[in-house]
């Protein structure tokens, strides 16, 4: 592993464990064991460090995504899979969660491409599932926004505690999509 790729973990890690403010140019350089001036060299701010974190978090998304459509399970059942997966991670890493969701300032070329692979990746997985007839037909990219969106919007109610089934909502995030996917059905 590169020094870059080092920094990247390492400040993935103080992300994980104390969010945005716990992420250092200096500590995680001092954690790497490099100069104090060494993370300068491959990351001119911690924005840029940042926008790095989110990249990798958006390439091992869209991996997943590209891995479900390859299995052999059917489309529907590798998109919810898929979706049932956003939510655990969004649970589980949090921090990790809203810096990739979160507003960015900056824009790299490497975020930028990391974000398109995940999205057309959750396309694909979509259209998949269109044609397999387990969805409507339509305009796939926006069928997925709106699945991400309800994925998205049911893991922050119940990080904040507005969801959970047996309690407010009367339903898991996982239920939700369950029940969405269940709705947009052709014949439901």
């Amino acid at each position: 592993m590169g020094t870059r790729e080092a920094l990247v973990d390492v400040a993935t890690v103080l992300l994980d464990e104390g969010g945005v403010a716990a992420v250092t140019l200096r500590e995680v350089g001092r954690q790497v064991g490099v100069s104090h001036n060494a993370p300068y060299k491959h990351f001119a701010s911690k924005e840029l460090l940042l926008a790095a974190v989110a990249a990798a978090e958006l390439e091992r998304r869209a991996a997943e995504l590209a891995a479900a459509l390859k299995s052999e399970r059917s489309p529907e059942a590798a998109l919810r899979a898929t979706l049932h997966g956003y939510i655990a991670w969004a649970l589980e890493r949090p921090a990790r969660f809203r810096l990739v969701f979160g507003p960015w300032n900056i824009q790299t070329d490497e975020l930028t491409k990391a974000a398109h692979a995940a999205q057309t990746a959750l396309v694909d997985l979509v259209a998949a599932t269109q044609a397999a007839g387990a969805l409507p037909p339509g305009d796939s990219v926006r069928l997925a926004s709106l699945l991400r969106a309800t994925a998205h919007g049911a893991a922050e109610l119940a990080a904040v505690g507005h969801l959970a089934k047996g309690g407010k909502g009367n339903a898991s995030p996982d239920q939700l999509v369950d029940d969405l996917l269940g709705y947009l059905r052709p014949g439901s």
